[in-house]
């Protein structure tokens, strides 16, 4: 992957107001041999259980199709084909967009029935030349869709919504006729003038809450707001373990003090090392965060200092589990996750001496030897939170 730029991407959804289950689909999937990021927004008719069935459907083959290098034409066509049309209204069952992401620089958008994709350049709109597709099969015939391709700069954002969004308010003394495609990408626009640097997350959640409060707090639809943003990436190195050669114990701190971005170590000897070398103190301190481990240290030029394999085993756990309505409290591992969360380029420095300490028969299942521990946490972290990892060892 290209480390000029980060692409953020998060979704906000409200579900409708009677409903459990939100019947707008949203996936991402970062395909790193391809250099690729697709990202699908799907909207099932209607809203519950069975609208989330079609936009899962619809969703799942939007991206399997995008991911094939099918061009737009023909993913229109068999997406239009397989889906069952509503007797009564003549209309398909869900609708879609799809932005399909080249890390060298390049961003196609495919949409149908949705509002229509927003692109801020920086604070302005930027209007990329679209296409229009007008399907030709019997059962679609006449059937629009729109596509446009563009080159996409750093600060560049695009913003994807469902008609929850756009038709919000529909009916009020304000908004007769909804919010409206206008004052969504206005509205959107003005949160970027004001807040430059506002994260992909945060601008997808003020979307949704404003059309939540259109609808005065009472959704009449599903509701979706998907962002992009493309922006400088945040670096975190985490070192753990102690090099297999005392000899590199100089070149592991020569590689902690020159990294540009956050920096954790995790375990004791390893924090010791790096302390000789660079001149350093450890200061510890005794607040008992998390019964279950060892308090963190504080060293100069270092963000955080922790216990090692215990602490790491419980990232790896808490990732596992982790959902959006995890409470994250004040322990080792838990300061751990934000700053993992917090950080785009996440890169392990892995040191290979054994620690005689883990070698006791005795000692927990749970205590997996270092490496086993640290690729648990970069495949959750690839998979689950498409951050980009590399992994060296010492």
């Amino acid at each position: 992957m290209s480390s000029d730029f980060h692409i953020e991407v998060d979704a906000q959804q409200k579900s409708h107001e009677k409903e459990r289950i939100c019947g707008d689909v949203f996936l991402s999937e970062k395909f790193k041999e391809e250099n690729r990021l697709i990202v699908v927004l799907s909207d099932g008719l209607g809203h519950g259980v069975k609208a989330n069935v079609l936009a899962t459907l619809t969703a799942t083959m939007a991206m399997n199709f995008t991911k094939e290098h099918k061009d737009v034409h023909t993913i229109a066509e068999i997406i239009m084909n397989t889906l069952p049309v509503d007797k009564q209204r003549q209309i398909s069952y869900a609708t879609f967009s799809i932005v399909d992401i080249d890390y060298n620089g390049q961003a196609t958008i495919l949409e149908f029935d949705n509002p229509g994709a927003v692109v801020l350049r920086g604070q302005k709109i930027y209007e990329p030349e679209w296409q229009s597709i007008v399907l030709e099969s019997e059962k679609n015939k006449g059937k629009e869709l729109k596509s446009c391709t563009f080159q996409f700069q750093k600060e560049d954002r695009i913003v994807i919504c469902s008609d929850g969004v756009a038709q919000s308010g529909l009916g009020t003394d304000k908004y007769p006729f909804g919010w409206g495609q206008a004052n969504f990408q206005e509205f959107a626009k003005r949160l970027v003038a004001n807040n430059p640097s506002i994260s992909a997350n945060k601008l997808a959640q003020k979307v949704v809450n404003m059309a939540y409060q259109n609808d005065r707090y009472w959704a009449k639809d599903d509701t979706s707001c998907c962002t992009m943003y493309f922006r400088e990436p945040r670096r975190l190195l985490i070192t753990t373990g102690p090099p297999y050669e005392k000899d590199n114990d100089k070149e592991l701190a020569r590689k902690v003090k020159e990294f540009e971005g956050k920096k954790i170590i995790s375990g004791a000897t390893t924090g010791d090392i790096i302390a000789r070398e660079l001149d350093r103190e450890i200061e510890d301190s005794f607040e008992f965060e998390d019964p279950d481990l060892p308090p963190i240290s504080y060293m100069e030029g270092v963000d955080l200092v922790t216990e090692g394999i215990l602490t790491l085993s419980k990232v790896a756990d808490i990732l596992n589990r982790y959902d959006k309505n995890y409470p994250l409290k004040k322990g080792p591992a838990d300061q751990i996750i934000r700053m993992l969360k917090d950080s785009d380029e996440i890169h392990f420095m892995i040191g290979t001496r054994i620690n005689e300490a883990h070698q006791d028969p005795n000692l927990p299942v749970e205590l997996e030897i270092r490496r086993t521990v640290v690729k648990r946490i970069a495949k959750s972290l690839e998979e689950k939170f498409l951050k980009e990892v590399t992994l060296q060892y010492i």
